[in-house]
């Protein structure tokens, strides 16, 4: 048994937070069956979960306030749909950075 609550191991290709990470960090969801919430979107049959399921994501904008989890929901996406993830700020990001990326997703496409 692990001496730590929040020991680092390999998950799906990507390194867990360490116990040196923020709390949020390390309690934060990482598959769509962890997400508490949203049942109207995420839960069994519904739409973004059936979405995720056929592997078929469309065009999709979450919208809210700092800190629901917009970016969470997105990363457990393209966990489990095997797709790339590139997080950008809109207030911190130019438009270099956004042509940067946009490249690069249809070298990978």
């Amino acid at each position: 048994m692990s001496k730590t609550l929040f020991p680092t191991e390999k998950w799906d290709n990507e390194v867990l937070p360490s116990v040196h990470s923020p709390l949020a960090e390390r309690m934060r969801p990482r598959m769509l069956n962890e997400v508490i919430g949203q049942d109207h979107l995420l839960a069994k049959g519904k739409i973004l979960r059936e979405i995720v399921r056929s592997n078929k994501i469309p065009s999709l904008i979450f919208w809210g306030p700092p800190g629901v989890g917009k970016t969470t929901l997105a990363r457990i996406i393209s966990t489990e749909t095997k797709s790339n993830f590139f997080s950008i700020s809109a207030v911190l990001s130019g438009v270099r950075e956004v042509k940067s990326i946009l490249a690069e997703a249809r070298v990978q496409r």
